[in-house]
């Protein structure tokens, strides 16, 4: 979810490691900023999860030079977004 609209969902039937996590980032998550932003900067939102905080994932978005800020709740609407599904 972003501005400029959502992306496409991707569904996955395993556990999610660093390696997996990446592999999505690269073939779902990389084509469509391209399609939503183009050539501008992205700032991509995630949480604490292992996949996430990985040192080979950190690098990965250093390599792809895409801004993931430190963690917060308050700044991340997928929070959010989870409490509204939780209450219906």
């Amino acid at each position: 979810m972003s501005s400029p609209g959502i992306g496409p969902l991707c569904f996955i039937k395993s556990r999610v490691n660093a390696a997996i996590y990446q592999e999505i980032l690269e073939h779902v998550m990389l084509p469509s900023t391209d399609k939503l932003y183009g050539a501008d900067d992205v700032i991509f939102q995630q949480d604490l999860a292992p996949a996430h905080t990985a040192k080979s994932t950190k690098t990965w978005f250093n390599d792809h030079e895409i801004t993931v800020p430190l963690n917060s709740p308050d700044q991340n609407p997928m929070e959010i977004l989870w409490g509204i599904a939780k209450k219906r």
